[in-house]
């Protein structure tokens, strides 16, 4: 993303330019000098928010599923004293 970024005034009076520029990096709009929002293209879009499988289907795959680690939770008794 650039250095700079554009005011809500300074992105409506020239979109065409921020939507040309959004092809090729993110740009930021901000509000009040704050960072409001952040103008993509449809294929940076469509690649960070297409998932591929399900955090449950990557744990399964994982070498760790196979493997003989000890997950069996230790249960102590409560400490004594005041948090």
């Amino acid at each position: 993303m650039s250095e700079d970024a554009w005011t809500v005034a300074g992105a409506k009076a020239r979109l065409s330019e921020v939507i040309e520029r959004a092809q090729s990096e993110p740009q930021m709009i901000t509000r009040n000098g704050t960072p409001s929002v952040v103008i993509v293209s449809v294929e940076e879009w469509n690649r960070k928010s297409n998932r591929k499988g399900s955090l449950a289907r990557f744990l399964l795959d994982s070498p760790l599923a196979v493997s003989e680690l000890d997950d069996e939770r230790i249960v102590d008794e409560p400490r004594d004293g005041v948090l």
